[in-house]
């Protein structure tokens, strides 16, 4: 029997400290060569014990094996120069120094193909998979060969697709496809960001997922968050495009934020991945608290359509605080769950 408001997390949880620094983003790996291999599995399993210790329904590898969550997948492409590197503003918010697209970008070999076939080998829950999107993709790069933000989307836009197929032929239930760049470029992912989405999940059987928030809990995303008023309304240009697209869950930032739940009426009939876990602080939210968030979102969504999840990653957070919040997110989720049967 299918779980009803079945949990899970969007993305990344915090790595052990013998692994890499922690609350770190981009930190640099502790181990070398083997050492290095078999550190990043026992990372993905222990991410995977605290998940199932907490009631995590649908699990993932905490990414673990990865250092970010775009520029991992983008050191195995071909066409990009990691060494001679330029300084770009990162979604309107950062300077970060970032590889350069030099040549037609391809991808020679799986990337976290392997990962996933180790994730499934330790869990007989359904699993999710993030990779980056397209649009996002091209954000976090400095193109000096298509000059062309669209191009260069399409082209990593195949790549993905290749990627997602070889996952799912591994045993992913779920691929989820990050994006916050949907939440700042809105011409272009109506013109064509969707669309470069939907060619990633082109001929995929398993279900997919966009996640789509306002950013981890850095300086620079809270920062950016004090300018956007009272309301923010930013998903209220893409909805409406993303609930005619082919995505089957849209995944988005709810808890502690001053999005209008509102807003969600626009998703109606998608299955929705309800941020309700505060990814900005370091404050365990309780039981109740993400029950009425849940409670909340239930006006419009749908009880069988509702995800109860993350904001976003917990990497840079402390990891006896991201467990607790999996714990949190896990009981209010219960919570709910015995109100609706």
């Amino acid at each position: 029997m299918k779980t009803l408001l079945p949990t899970t997390i969007s993305g990344s949880l915090p790595k052990p400290s013998w692994l890499s620094e922690p609350e770190t983003l981009w930190s640099p790996w502790k181990l070398n060569n083997e050492a290095l291999i078999e550190g990043k599995r026992d990372a993905l399993k222990l991410s995977l014990h605290e998940q199932q210790c907490a009631g995590i329904d649908i699990v993932c590898d905490g990414e673990q094996t990865r250092q970010h969550f775009v520029t991992t997948f983008i050191e195995h492409l071909n066409g990009v120069d990691f060494e001679n590197r330029e300084t770009v503003r990162i979604r309107g918010r950062y300077d970060a120094s970032v590889p350069r697209v030099i040549d037609a970008v391809t991808r020679p070999n799986s990337v976290f193909v392997e990962d996933a076939k180790f994730l499934r080998s330790q869990t007989d829950r359904p699993i999710k998979w993030a990779l980056p999107g397209p649009m996002t993709m091209v954000d976090t790069l400095y193109d000096a060969h298509y000059k062309s933000r669209e191009k260069l989307a399409w082209e990593f836009a195949k790549i993905l697709n290749q990627e997602a197929k070889e996952l799912e032929e591994a045993g992913v239930d779920i691929i989820q496809f990050d994006e916050p760049a949907f939440n700042v470029f809105f011409d272009d992912v109506n013109e064509w960001g969707i669309a470069a989405l939907e060619r990633a999940v082109e001929g995929l059987k398993c279900e997919t997922a966009v996640h789509i928030c306002y950013g981890y809990g850095i300086k620079a995303n809270t920062e950016w968050k004090k300018t956007l008023g009272n309301e923010w309304r930013q998903y209220e240009s893409i909805f409406p495009m993303l609930q005619r697209s082919n995505i089957d869950i849209i995944s988005l930032e709810c808890h502690n934020s001053r999005v209008p739940l509102e807003l969600i009426e626009l998703l109606r009939g998608k299955k929705i991945m309800v941020g309700a876990i505060d990814v900005a602080n370091h404050t365990v939210e309780t039981a109740d608290e993400v029950a009425n968030t849940l409670r909340n979102v239930l006006k419009y969504v749908d009880a069988d359509k509702l995800y109860p999840c993350t904001n976003c990653g917990m990497a840079p957070l402390q990891r006896e605080v991201a467990r607790a919040k999996l714990k949190a997110l896990s009981d209010g989720a219960a919570i709910v769950r015995n109100e609706c049967t």
